[in-house]
């Protein structure tokens, strides 16, 4: 009687025991965000906005806002692409690029009509024309009108600027300083001029940086201004437009000076004009 052995059999279709399972299919690993644009959209335009505030750069702060902007709306396209998740972010770096070049544009409008103003009142300082003196044949009145003019001025002319101030200094006639006048040598003598400001512009003009400066003799010795109780203020407050401030000025010369050249400057921006007097 034979005896068979009997081996258990496996099919095809079963693992053997203790073997992990195989998987025919593996799902891919997932892609890294790319939030780089984003990122130096941000970044860009707060510099933007920063620089499009300073004076004088505000075309980098423009230009800077203009690359911010270009980037954050890359990175929004990445964001709806699912390439990137950071859409806060490239939305505020778009919206700080956008508002860069807003800011850069009114700097530079600003800075071009202040450097425009700042030419017009150099225009100005060098543009004092003369105006002959009341009583004269007029034939010379306008002919150097909006043109500088370096000759001094007599008596009773007038120095015009293109603002419209018209400035007049009188004949010097003696003057007698009090007693406790400042300014006043013993043995010279003391004339005194009226100043005359006019306004015949459009605009107010404040006089409070009227100067005026004295020479005696044809050495041109510094005349010293006299102050005392009737003479010496000077200009204050603000002129209105065809309106005058008119201020007398007192001045120590040499006893023989024949001449007394007064100088007067209306503003630090506009050149002074030069009168020269017979004492």
């Amino acid at each position: 009687m034979s005896h068979s052995t009997h081996q258990p059999q496996f099919d095809g279709g079963q693992q053997p025991y203790g073997q992990p399972p195989q998987h025919g299919y593996q799902a891919p690993a997932p892609r890294p965000m790319r939030n780089g644009l984003g990122t130096a959209a941000l970044v860009l335009g707060i510099i933007g906005v920063i620089t499009a505030a300073i004076p004088l750069l505000f075309w980098l702060g423009g230009t800077l806002g203009l690359i911010g902007l270009i980037l954050g709306m890359s990175g929004r396209g990445r964001v709806k692409r699912g390439e990137a998740n950071n859409k806060g972010v490239t939305t505020v770096g778009a919206v700080l690029g956008l508002l860069a070049m807003v800011l850069g544009t009114i700097a530079a409008v600003v800075t071009f009509k202040a450097v425009d103003d700042a030419v017009d009142e150099l225009d100005q300082a060098t543009s004092a024309s003369r105006e002959p003196a009341s009583g004269s044949d007029g034939k010379n009145k306008g002919k150097d009108k909006g043109k500088s003019d370096d000759s001094s001025l007599a008596a009773g002319e007038s120095a015009v600027y293109k603002n419209g101030v018209k400035v007049t200094v009188s004949k010097a006639t003696s003057y007698s300083p009090t007693e406790y006048a400042v300014g006043h040598t013993e043995g010279n003598k003391a004339y005194q001029v009226s100043v005359t400001v006019e306004n015949t512009g459009d605009e107010k003009f404040d006089s409070t940086l009227v100067t005026a400066d004295a020479r005696a003799g044809e050495d041109g010795v510094t005349a010293e201004q006299i102050f005392d109780e009737k003479t010496g203020s000077g200009f204050d407050g603000t002129v209105l437009p065809g309106k005058k401030a008119t201020v007398i000025h007192a001045f120590d010369a040499p006893a023989d000076a024949k001449t007394l050249t007064v100088e007067v400057s209306p503003d630090i921006l506009l050149d002074a004009s030069v009168w020269e007097l017979t004492v």
